[in-house]
């Protein structure tokens, strides 16, 4: 789909509203993922596993492929190989982060970490993975080598890692006295380059758009920023939602943003402007969701619980922006 006008996208989505829900998993998803040519989605739950969907651009539609087992923890994020289409990266509380093959549905390497992981984020350039943990502590991995080559202890609450498009500057979210701050560091010396003051409470999710022309921030006081990442200002905020913001994915072409957070509704925002183009109804916490690289079809996981049961998560996964026939 083209550039198109406010109207043009609200007409869209109100003809491509319609979901399938998918079961991956046992227990909670935690994390979503597409990869780069957006064939496969991967997912990972508490229940320790790492799910591999294929996707059918055909009939717009998901098809479980395999589960990788080997993490004797919870899996809480995950993140593909910017370019290379077969391989992906997992970060666990077992104190581990696992590279896996999906040509082979085999774990390619298993490196050791000094804490129970809970985010990681894979360089634009392929070579390197900052995972980092609990004690916020950010490890950086040589994937060739497969081994840590870098470690940086930090003194305030790290949340989310990233890096900006063009690979020398690395970007976390965190919090310092209550305050939600945005650290950013030259890369590879890891000196501090600017820190953001981006909102009054917590921050704790960031990513960019696609383009790397501007990132977008989420935190605990329900507030979603979209920043100018040359001049590093704040170009709008979005105020609709009224929970803490956890998971944010802009679409293919950095037309949209998608904010999931504690309230019972997924927010899709028109950029430029701020306004919403369209919203999900949800009955349970969104914690992560992810836009699908080529087309305007948003997966995401809640906290779901079982129809049958409703002391057993669900495990399931959706995929929103289909047609409606």
């Amino acid at each position: 789909m083209a550039t198109s006008s406010i109207e043009q996208l609200r007409n869209y989505f109100e003809i491509h509203s319609k979901q399938k829900e998918y079961v991956g998993h046992f227990s909670k998803v935690h994390t979503l993922g597409w990869n780069a040519d957006g064939r496969r989605l991967a997912s990972g739950s508490y229940d320790k596993c790492v799910t591999i969907f294929l996707f059918d651009s055909q009939r717009d539609t998901l098809r479980k492929d395999y589960t990788y087992k080997g993490h004797n923890g919870s899996v809480d994020q995950l993140c593909w190989h910017p370019t290379h289409s077969e391989q992906l990266t997992s970060a666990s509380g077992d104190k581990t982060v696992r590279i896996w093959d999906a040509r082979v549905h085999k774990c390619s390497a298993t490196i050791s970490t000094k804490g129970e992981n809970i985010n990681i984020t894979w360089s634009p350039d392929g070579n390197t993975i900052a995972v980092g943990n609990k004690e916020d502590l950010v490890s950086f991995i040589d994937v060739r080598a497969q081994k840590i080559v870098n470690d940086h202890q930090f003194k305030f609450e790290v949340n989310e890692l990233t890096w900006n498009n063009t690979n020398d500057l690395f970007y976390l979210t965190n919090a310092q006295g209550g305050q939600g701050y945005v650290h950013i560091y030259n890369y590879p010396e890891m000196e501090l380059a600017h820190a953001i003051h981006a909102h009054p409470g917590n921050c704790i999710c960031i990513k960019f758009e696609p383009h790397g022309r501007y990132f977008a921030t989420g935190s605990v006081d329900a507030l979603v920023s979209v920043w100018d990442a040359k001049e590093l200002y704040c170009m709008r905020t979005l105020p609709r939602l009224e929970w803490p913001v956890r998971t944010l994915s802009f679409s293919h072409d950095g037309e949209l943003l998608a904010s999931g957070s504690e309230d019972q509704v997924i927010d899709i925002a028109h950029v430029a402007s701020g306004e919403r183009i369209a919203h999900i109804p949800v009955s349970f916490p969104t914690f992560t969701l992810a836009w699908h690289p080529r087309h305007f079809l948003l997966a995401y996981a809640c906290d779901d619980k079982d129809d049958r049961d409703r002391d057993r998560d669900a495990g399931t996964v959706k995929l929103w922006g289909l047609e409606r026939v």
